[in-house]
């Protein structure tokens, strides 16, 4: 823990000329973007098995009508094409969990009051009024929602919000043109997975808004970790991921 604070503490001093008082927190921006950036190959990698996902559609749709009256060979088959074109409905996970162990180091480094039997002098550096080591009840509690505290997290509610809305409009899409690695809809889905499929459908859209919860609860630096990650997601996601499927080319007139 010491370490990762003074690789934080040398990070801020070099930006200090430029960001001064919110040196630590532009810091903290970088680092997010820099783990970002790592993980950005495994991202990629989760693109791609989703496009794989979405290409295995067609052949489910046959095997459907194939085992239409036998429900668990149908499961059956389904998980044995997975298997065999070698896509994971899992593999989408992977840059998130990759991610957890710099948020948690983030949180903890801001949430303890000494650091190598030594006071955290990191909790004193601030975001323009807000104190790195505070959350939002601490800011309520200095001056309300309208103080200069409070207004700090209100930047970070419509930053959040602005971008759960953009992602909410694109995962509509994505689910209604089947491009989510899911089916499309109006398709029938899988028996045996099917309430577990569609309570993921209603779900996934709302996803995003959740981040307004953790930034409201976890100190000031995780948040701000959450909200440039939120937003790096969103941006790649959309780069990564197509909204709606790609026009097939009309074949050549003879």
């Amino acid at each position: 823990m010491s370490v990762f604070a003074d690789l934080v503490a040398r990070l801020a001093d070099l930006l200090d000329p430029l960001f001064h008082a919110s040196a630590t927190a532009v810091a903290i921006v970088l680092f997010t973007a820099l783990v970002r950036l790592l993980v950005h190959p495994l991202s990629r990698a989760a693109a791609r098995g989703q496009r794989a996902r979405v290409a295995l559609q067609p052949k489910i749709a046959e095997l459907r009508k194939k085992h239409a009256k036998n429900p668990e060979k149908l499961q059956k088959a389904v998980l044995e094409l997975h298997a065999a074109e070698k896509v994971s409905p899992l593999s989408g996970c992977l840059p998130s969990l990759c991610q957890l162990p710099a948020f948690f180091l983030l949180y903890h480094l801001f949430s303890n009051k000494e650091i190598g039997g030594q006071a955290n002098e990191l909790l004193t550096h601030r975001l323009f009024a807000a104190p790195l080591g505070d959350r939002f009840a601490d800011a309520l509690g200095a001056g309300g929602l309208l103080g200069p505290q409070g207004l700090v997290y209100v930047g970070l509610f419509l930053v959040v919000t602005g971008v759960a809305a953009f992602n909410f409009r694109r995962t509509k899409r994505m689910m209604a043109a089947g491009t989510a690695g899911m089916p499309a809809a109006g398709d029938d889905q899988v028996p045996g997975l099917a309430a577990s499929m569609g309570a993921v459908g209603k779900i996934m859209p709302f996803m995003s808004f959740f981040t307004l919860l953790t930034v409201a609860v976890v100190p000031l630096a995780a948040a701000l970790y959450v909200v440039t990650s939120t937003t790096w997601s969103a941006i790649e996601r959309a780069a990564l991921y197509p909204a709606t499927p790609a026009a097939t080319p009309a074949p050549a007139a003879a």
